[in-house]
């Protein structure tokens, strides 16, 4: 019998192990928390024909060593896409990646195709498997994946019928040995388009994007905030090639960064042949997606905004120019990269800070060089520790505003951002209601 090897047992992993089984595998799975442990797995290499490596983990001694033995280290999503195409599967696959807006710009397409009248899921770095969605009885005509710079790593045939990358801005230093390493991944995602049958989105109004042009595969579909483009804003509309699409006033999802990931949502429906008045009425009335800039409470004149999905310093800077004058949550793992533009952001627009986290420390010390006034800096670790001293501090007829935004990710105290987000608007439901 055939043997596979599938290391870290996460969504992406049973994924995996699903599709392996399926095709007649015996499957090792592998993950020193859930199952075989990767010292034991090291005894079975010489038997294994296929090695799945789950994105989130990293290039350990287990995988280095199957790379010794010339095995080739691949990711859920390459043998999804091989399985797709072996058994004559009709599906059109979108490809997102980017440093931020990934989230929204996946789910709105899948949301906006489904609005549509066709069959589409969200999929990859958003909580389900390429897989689950390739054996659905569901019979999806569309999978539009969330990708990580972590699952493109070890993707080789995976070719999508259009693929963007939404932006570039630092991140993941804890995994790559420079910016130029984490950048250049993310274009794995378009390596073997071609210009007579895919589309690839480019965003020209960024530098790092611009830079990158000989990597980008597929017929270039341009697009801007800022200039004219094939989808572009002129006069405060929205035009794709030349033809008006909507008002930008119009878009329910607000702020400087939605319009970007609007663009992209209104090009990649355009392409796939959606109606223009559809594509309006959907982007009138969608909804902001949970974690991202989420309104989660009202305490009389307080309100509580979650943005835990504020991953990075990019990202948070988004949060922080859409409400001045906050009280802003902030902190939590360390990832290595230059804090100082988040030091000058909150010193620019944040009232009072609570910083929580490991990195804690560091954005006091960096705000305490900007002369950022101490007594506005509360250390006190926690989420809950923080909102327990709100509680004291505020009444219901303070008019604060209260973000949650952390620029950086959670694992130093939470499973995700979305467990973060969640404990948030608990413990504020449990302090504050």
């Amino acid at each position: 019998m055939k043997k596979a090897m599938v290391l870290g047992m996460g969504i992406s992993g049973n994924g995996a192990k699903t599709l392996l089984e399926k095709e007649g595998y015996m499957v090792i799975a592998v993950d020193d928390k859930l199952a075989m442990s990767s010292e034991e797995a090291m005894k079975y290499l010489d038997d294994i024909e296929v090695f799945i490596k789950s994105p989130g983990v990293p290039y350990t001694p287990l995988v280095k060593a199957v790379q010794e033995k010339g095995i080739k280290v691949q990711d859920e999503i390459e043998i999804a896409y091989q399985y797709m195409v072996k058994t004559n599967r009709n599906m059109t696959i979108v490809a997102v990646t980017g440093t931020n807006g990934k989230t929204t710009t996946t789910s709105k397409i899948a949301e906006l195709l489904n609005y549509a009248g066709k069959k589409a899921a969200a999929a990859g770095n958003i909580g389900r498997s390429f897989v689950d969605v390739l054996l659905s009885e569901e019979n999806y005509e569309y999978a539009v994946l969330e990708l990580s710079s972590y699952q493109l790593e070890n993707v080789y045939e995976f070719t999508p019928y259009i693929s963007l990358v939404t932006n570039l801005t630092p991140d993941h230093l804890t995994r790559y040995e420079t910016l130029k390493d984490y950048y250049d991944t993310k274009f794995r995602i378009c390596q073997n388009q071609k210009e007579e049958n895919s589309f690839f989105l480019y965003n020209i109004d960024h530098e790092e994007l611009r830079k990158r042009e000989n990597l980008m595969k597929g017929k270039k579909i341009s697009l801007s905030k800022e200039q004219d483009a094939d989808t572009c804003v002129r006069n405060g509309k929205i035009i794709f090639q030349e033809e008006e699409i909507m008002q930008v006033s119009e878009l329910s999802l607000k702020g400087n960064h939605n319009l970007e990931n609007s663009l992209f949502i209104i090009t990649a429906g355009k392409l796939l042949g959606l109606d223009t008045k559809v594509i309006r009425e959907f982007l009138m009335n969608t909804e902001p997606l949970e974690h991202r800039m989420e309104r989660c409470f009202q305490y009389g004149k307080v309100q509580f905004i979650n943005d835990s999905k504020g991953t990075n310093i990019d990202s948070a800077k988004f949060a922080l120019e859409a409400y001045p004058g906050c009280i802003l949550i902030c902190g939590g793992f360390d990832k290595k990269v230059d804090l100082n533009p988040l030091a000058d952001i909150i010193v620019k627009q944040v009232k009072e800070v609570y910083l929580i986290g490991v990195i804690a420390e560091k954005i006091k010390s960096l705000l305490l060089e900007r002369n950022y006034p101490v007594e506005k800096i509360y250390s006190l670790e926690t989420i809950e520790n923080s909102l327990l001293d709100m509680k004291k501090r505020f009444t219901k007829e303070d008019e604060e505003l209260i973000l949650l935004s952390p620029a950086t990710s959670s694992f130093d105290q939470f499973k995700s951002f979305e467990h973060r987000g969640q404990v948030f608007k608990e413990l504020v439901c449990k302090i504050f209601g």
